[in-house]
């Protein structure tokens, strides 16, 4: 699973921090005057250049870095740990207005004498604002989603757990104050709540309930060096916001009969997202094409099999099954040197000395409910420290779970998705494109993409062998994520119901029933995430084929994905055109839906 970014601080942004919620309302931070005003009838306005947009991007970044603490400490810039966003309806006003303002600007600018970098730059700056302004307007999830505001607090003690960036007593310290915070975040967020979804509040009432081990038990590992009031005054902030968690989940359930139920954005704003976020040429009809040519091919492949319960992961296939949690966490772990030693002797990526360690951990409770296959935790864009963490679901050797019964047989595949050189290498690396614009780009058709396009890699180089286990369970992690092209294209377009997604999961990508109400509950929350993976999965094959083309006489597969890395996480219309000089897929893209 990729992650949102949060953009990197500017010099000089934490002299005016407290004021520029303020100045939001104003006018764009650093933007020049020349753009900040209209300028009058018969006048005209005088072009920008790349240097302009490159300031406003950066007051941009500056501005969502100060708005969203929680995020901020998600990838670790620390500024602000010991705040939640402000979710003040005058906030929220703020925050928006000043998004449309900037993107009606960006939108308004000419870029046809630019050259060619500052041009992707441009495409890409808009495609983030584009996002921001369309979440707002139709996600508009401070108004319709309650998961906001648990995973507000859930996500804000999580990022202080993760890693050891400062001393325990200062992150305790900077915990204490978030969850003092939170009654007071809660209640302003029921107040918000003027349309809220019974499909998400469902999702909120069990991340509220079932989240407590997060901070009686997690959270507590950072109280050793507190003093007894620091200590008491951390428990205490600790029990109120947990009943304020619980609270606000009784205050869900009360009012779930009449809440609506959750409906589709339509065909033209899911449209809109592929466009004018994604830059994919591509329409809802298309995308369900893909998903049913892609499900019928991984289906078939898998009745090719010597064996076709090989894809259906089994623990009793395994050499050996952990006694327990600790040990579970431990062979998997053990498994990642067999990768990285493969990775190198075969040459498939250029691991940068700057990679750090990649750790397997147990997933909290707390983000079981949407994430039951569990998440990868990349470096974060500020991260001093370059190690990454997969968290993977608690341990029960008996579990129906697809995805603790695929560990305990052959954990490879997912080791190569979410870690080497999947996700954590890839993310590492686009953390240090030099670029700002390109490096706070987060396409999750590339980030997918990439990691299940490496899936298939290390099938074909020889890492998992043929009519094995490993082989099996390629195919089902393919077929499922065939799957969810149409569910997710069918659901948001408004032809599935949330019960149909559910049983297409099982029927056609063979989930069992507890994988597939998380997969679809994640479908109905992400619209689109969901098709990311095969859909970058054929858009990497496919700029494959073009540079084997481009390459007859010196073509080497781990050049090209060194190549194709190096860019960071764009959009593949992007890359497509930067690798080969092409624009028309990025054009074919924009083209439509202009408003």
């Amino acid at each position: 699973m990729f992650e949102h970014r949060v953009p990197r601080l500017s010099p000089g942004t934490r002299a005016i921090a407290a004021l520029q919620l303020a100045v939001l309302l104003i006018a764009p931070l650093g933007v020049p005057p020349l753009l900040a005003a209209k300028a009058p009838p018969g006048v005209r306005r005088p072009a920008a250049t790349p240097a302009d947009l490159r300031r406003i991007a950066a007051a941009y970044y500056d501005s969502v870095k100060v708005s969203y603490p929680v995020a901020s400490s998600g990838q670790a810039l620390h500024t602000w740990d010991d705040r939640l966003t402000d979710y003040r309806p005058e906030a929220i006003d703020a925050r928006r207005a000043y998004v449309r303002r900037l993107l009606a600007q960006v939108r308004a600018i000419d870029t046809a004498t630019w050259s060619r970098d500052d041009q992707v730059d441009w495409v890409l700056f808009r495609s983030q604002l584009e996002a921001a302004e369309f979440y707002n307007r139709v996600q508009d999830a401070e108004h319709a989603d309650p998961q906001t505001y648990v995973n507000e607090i859930s996500n804000g003690i999580f990022s202080l757990l993760t890693k050891d960036y400062a001393p325990a007593r200062q992150r305790a310290l900077a915990a204490t104050a978030r969850l003092r915070a939170t009654p007071a975040m809660l209640r302003q967020g029921e107040a918000n709540l003027t349309k809220p979804v019974s499909l998400y509040a469902k999702l909120a009432i069990d991340a509220a309930r079932g989240g407590d081990e997060l901070y009686t038990e997690s959270l507590m590992t950072l109280a050793k060096d507190l003093s007894p009031s620091e200590r008491s005054a951390l428990v205490s902030s600790r029990d109120s916001a947990i009943a304020a968690l619980h609270a606000y989940a009784d205050w869900l359930a009360a009012r779930a009969k009449s809440m609506p139920p959750w409906r589709a954005m339509g065909t033209a704003n899911y449209e809109y997202m592929l466009h004018h976020i994604y830059l994919l040429p591509l329409n809802a009809d298309q995308l369900t094409t893909i998903g049913q040519t892609e499900l019928a091919r991984y289906r078939s492949l898998e009745a090719m099999l010597p064996d076709p319960r090989l894809a259906n992961p089994d623990p009793s296939r395994a050499p050996r099954i952990p006694t327990n949690q600790a040990d579970f966490l431990k062979t998997y772990q053990a498994r990642e040197k067999e990768v990285i030693d493969f990775i190198n002797a075969k040459k498939l990526v250029t691991l940068p000395p700057y990679l750090g360690p990649f750790y397997i951990r147990q997933l909290p409770e707390a983000f079981k409910p949407t994430s039951p296959g569990g998440f990868m935790n990349a470096p974060g864009l500020y991260d001093k420290d370059p190690s990454g963490f997969y968290f993977i679901p608690t341990y029960d050797p008996k579990s129906k779970n697809f995805y603790i019964r695929a560990a305990i047989e052959d954990p490879r595949p997912l080791i190569v998705h979410e870690g080497l050189p999947g996700h954590f290498v890839q993310i590492s690396i686009s953390n240090h494109v030099s670029d700002e614009i390109r490096r706070q780009q987060g396409d999750g058709v590339f980030a997918e993409g990439w990691a299940l396009y490496l899936e298939e890699v290390a099938l074909h180089e020889g890492l998992i062998a043929q009519n094995t286990g490993g082989h099996g369970q390629v195919l089902r992690l393919s077929r499922y994520r065939a799957a969810r092209v149409g569910v997710d294209a069918n659901l948001h377009t408004g032809k599935w119901t949330f019960e149909q997604a559910v049983q297409y999961f099982m029927n056609e990508g063979g989930l069992d029933r507890e994988a597939a109400e998380g997969e679809a509950a994640g479908a109905a929350s992400q619209p689109t995430q969901k098709m990311t993976y095969i859909v970058g999965k054929l858009g990497f094959m496919r700029l494959l084929g073009r540079y084997r083309d481009a390459h007859p006489n010196d073509f080497r597969l781990g050049a090209f994905h060194d190549q194709v890395i190096s860019y960071g996480t764009l959009p593949q219309s992007v890359v497509e055109w930067l690798m080969f000089n092409d624009p028309t897929a990025v054009k074919q893209a924009t083209r439509q839906d202009t408003p």
